[in-house]
């Protein structure tokens, strides 16, 4: 066993299909000489994004950063609607230069760069702008930002599907999430430590950094040893608008899977939320940028490994559980926010934080794997693509009826929230099962 091997089989565990023909995990011949090295460099590249990410982070960095220069208000609302539906809008419209590509991992190449540029513009802005001009110019480098992550959102579930078994996709992930929340809890202690003011200078150097991290990664993913496939002819078919309705129209289980995933944006969607109460109700002991990077260190700890097995288990019921779990971690909550101990208690807003971060992690990997493994070829691309388009629009939708119901306070929107993870548990007990290792 070369020492590649070793290291590979020592972060992930192979899972043996039930099923003699699934032996082979949805892997060409071509690829299987290269599972271990090809998921090595994955790992490693996706890290570097991983890392990078803890840094260019919308719900807090971005407006701690905007914060501090004295940029308007009304930019900071735009960060994460710009961040999270800037990267998913576009997959479908970039499905079709996706397909003509033999080798797929140029397009997360190209996502890559794009992200690191985006840092970089933004390192520049935290060194030389204020105000309005701070304020237009952040949220238009993390726009081109957030096309590169659309790219290698589409990219990295397709070279993981061409290259990496079932059983052993999810676990990929979890390694990843692993090795960032080190980074982050590190990061969010070096905060903490450090007493003094997060200043301007300080968070254009770490933004610099993270763009010198995206091109590690994409040098790291160039050498992935991808099996090329002859590009499809996508001119003489429908629009990529056309399809994209076609397919949520005629692929019921497809259909299904994106109803279940947009409810179960309770766990996405609740935080922010918490977090305001917990401000309100605990003054300045909330707003310390090193808290909320370290919680999402300590949940990606926790619950990296542990997911990562368990969406290769079942994917399907990792999003049951979890819906069910964010709903549980909400209503718990807004129960303990009736108690006029625990609501002025220190420890109940951040750890309610903590919880969410962690059921929000074992959501998103759940989500990813089982789209990665309910199909093959070219339909995954398209399933990925659309199933992200599609998010994009009904994130911005639950995003505008949350924000309606918070004028009758955050609490009504958590339990609007809750309410829908638990219709998104019991919708997703009926999709059909995808993963390795289960009865079909």
């Amino acid at each position: 066993m070369s020492a590649t091997t070793w290291l590979f089989h020592r972060l992930v565990k192979p899972q043996e299909a039930p099923d003699q023909d699934e032996a082979d995990g949805g892997v060409a011949e071509a690829a299987q000489p290269h599972i271990a090295s090809n998921g090595l460099r994955q790992i490693g590249a996706q890290a570097c994004q991983g890392i990078g990410d803890q840094v260019v982070n919308a719900k807090t960095v971005l407006p701690w950063l905007l914060a501090t220069l004295g940029a308007p208000g009304v930019f900071l609302a735009m960060l994460v609607p710009i961040r999270e539906s800037g990267s998913m809008l576009p997959q479908a419209a970039l499905t079709p230069w996706l397909r003509r590509l033999q080798a797929r991992k140029w397009a997360w190449v190209a996502g890559a760069l794009a992200q690191g540029a985006g840092a970089a513009a933004m390192a520049l802005v935290a060194f030389t702008l204020t105000g309005w001009a701070a304020g237009i110019a952040v949220p238009v480098a993390l726009a081109v930002f957030a096309l590169g992550r659309a790219l290698c959102s589409l990219g990295s579930k397709d070279v993981l599907g061409r290259t990496i078994p079932k059983g052993e996709r999810g676990q990929i992930n979890g390694v990843v999430t692993v090795l960032s929340g080190v980074v982050a809890l590190t990061l969010g202690l070096a905060l903490q430590v450090w007493g003094g003011d997060v200043d301007a200078p300080l968070l254009g150097a770490l933004l610099l950094a993270a763009a010198a991290m995206w091109v590690v990664g994409l040098l790291l993913y160039a050498t992935v040893k991808e099996p090329e496939t002859e590009p499809a002819d996508v001119a003489a078919e429908d629009g990529w608008a056309v399809r994209s309705w076609r397919l949520l129209r005629d692929d019921a289980p497809f259909r299904r899977f994106v109803v279940v995933r947009a409810l179960l944006l309770v766990s996405a969607l609740s935080p922010p939320f918490v977090v305001a109460i917990g401000v309100a109700h605990q003054g300045d002991a909330l707003t310390g940028l090193g808290l909320f990077v370290m919680a999402q260190g300590v949940a990606n700890l926790i619950g990296g490994r542990l997911f990562g097995r368990l969406a290769d288990s079942s994917s399907r019921l990792l999003m049951v559980w979890c819906a069910v779990g964010a709903s549980a971690v909400t209503a718990g909550y807004l129960l303990a926010l009736l108690s006029p101990t625990l609501r002025e208690s220190a420890w109940l807003h951040p750890t309610t934080y903590l919880l969410l971060a962690i059921v929000h992690l074992g959501t998103r990997l759940a989500r990813k794997t089982y789209v990665v493994d309910m199909a093959e070829g070219d339909r995954r691309t398209e399933y990925v693509a659309v199933a992200n388009t599609a998010m994009g629009v009904l994130l911005l939708a639950a995003g505008a009826v949350t924000g309606l119901l918070s004028v009758w306070g955050n609490e009504a929107a958590l339990v609007f929230l809750a309410l829908l993870g638990l219709v998104g548990a019991g919708l997703g007990r009926s999709l059909p099962e995808v993963s390795a290792g289960r009865d079909q």
